[in-house]
């Protein structure tokens, strides 16, 4: 099994929420003297998207060459429209990530921004004000957001600015066979998957063409070594059977799993969620489900040890169809860092018992089942049968 190559050297920050994220990334992109990269698969045009858009388009003005990727179906047509109109003529580039579907259903879901090559920002929030709900209707939440992002600085910079670099560049106008140099020389010169054994931070993505499963592995790796605990946080749960199988051998083995999960925002996602309860609980996996306010951070830690952050959800969508972007770190005082915040969202939570799977009723049982069902049909087709292997 490949795992991540992991770099030495690099310093690492944790940023709660966006009041943590945003004055970080704002004030990078203010001090940006060549260059600004951003990812991200929503870009709202709220205040907070409109702070960011500015010290965007402030940068472009000055000189600093601005370049943004954003999802079509994440961000949309007229915010896109409205991006181009005013960072374009200040002589910045907006890039769009498969519009109108045109390279199937793959979304581009990470959320990166390097600076300079110097610093670099990757995490799980999007380009929008987390004290408003990201499904569209831009209702109030009850209290902000809950998620993270890591700042970077050392080696680890350059190996995410070339994987940003390199996005920019399939979607920019290009011949077919500039288009193909290109690729090859991005396979031929990409450093090589290792295994270290004294390291500290790795950049792993997911996409569908040379790490179709790397994020996956990463965590298959760390839970099939688990010795103590395992803190999995995730807003949408419905991971292949692999990842499944993982959780449920690691609780059997006396290690302390824990699920913090979001629930509420969709329907049909908490059904295909608890659909998995009953098996997960006879297993002695502790499920929490947090309902403060919205759970967007997708984040786990393994012993206090290792520790990773991201974009990528425990679902069928990030870990074998969408483009994600993860860190992995292998660092005490980071892992305990974050081991302890989910363990206070998990003091927030509401724990399922095996007393309340037992009392789900006969309808809520049946409408569970039938939504996986669905579920694991539709990714079935759309991984080629990955999904269920």
């Amino acid at each position: 099994m490949r795992v991540a190559s992991y770099s030495h050297g690099n310093q690492l920050s944790l940023l709660h929420r966006g009041e943590q994220f945003f004055p970080a990334l704002i004030g990078a992109c203010n001090n940006a003297l060549a260059e600004i990269y951003v990812e991200t698969y929503i870009f709202a045009l709220d205040p907070t998207g409109l702070r960011v858009k500015t010290a965007l388009l402030n940068a472009a003005r000055r000189g600093v060459a601005v370049q943004l990727v954003v999802d079509w179906l994440g961000t949309g047509d007229e915010t896109i429209a409205q991006l181009r109109a005013e960072l374009e003529p200040a002589g910045g580039l907006v890039f769009v990530f498969n519009p109108w579907f045109q390279r199937g259903i793959v979304r581009m879901h990470r959320k990166i921004a390097v600076i300079d090559q110097r610093i670099a920002f990757l995490g799980g929030l999007n380009i929008n004000d987390d004290l408003l709900a990201d499904d569209g209707s831009a209702e109030p939440l009850p209290a902000a957001r809950w998620d993270f992002a890591v700042c970077v600085s050392g080696p680890l910079v350059q190996t995410i600015h070339a994987e940003v670099l390199a996005q920019c560049q399939r979607l920019g106008p290009r011949p077919l066979r500039t288009r193909l140099q290109s690729f090859r020389a991005y396979v031929s010169n990409r450093q090589a998957w290792r295994t270290v054994e004294v390291a500290e931070a790795a950049f792993v993505v997911r996409d569908n063409l040379r790490n179709r499963q790397a994020i996956q592995r990463a965590l298959l790796q760390a839970l099939g070594r688990a010795r103590n605990s395992a803190l999995l946080v995730t807003p949408y749960f419905a991971p292949g059977r692999k990842l499944r199988k993982a959780m449920v051998h690691a609780a059997q083995r006396g290690v302390e799993v824990v699920l913090l999960i979001g629930v509420g925002q969709f329907v049909m996602q908490d059904a295909v969620a608890q659909s998995f309860y009953p098996r997960l609980v006879r297993a002695g996996v502790t499920i929490v489900e947090y309902r403060h306010t919205q759970l967007h951070g997708k984040l786990a830690v393994i012993d206090g040890e290792w520790a990773t952050v991201g974009s990528s959800n425990f679902d069928g969508l990030s870990l074998f169809v969408n483009h994600e972007a993860n860190i992995v770190v292998r660092d005490s005082a980071f892992a305990k860092s974050l081991q302890q915040m989910i363990r206070a969202a998990v003091a927030e939570g509401v724990a399922i018992t095996a007393a309340d799977v037992a009392r789900l009723s006969l309808p809520r049982r049946v409408w569970n089942r039938f939504a996986y069902g669905l579920y694991r049909l539709v990714l079935q087709v759309l991984t080629l049968g990955s999904y269920t292997r």
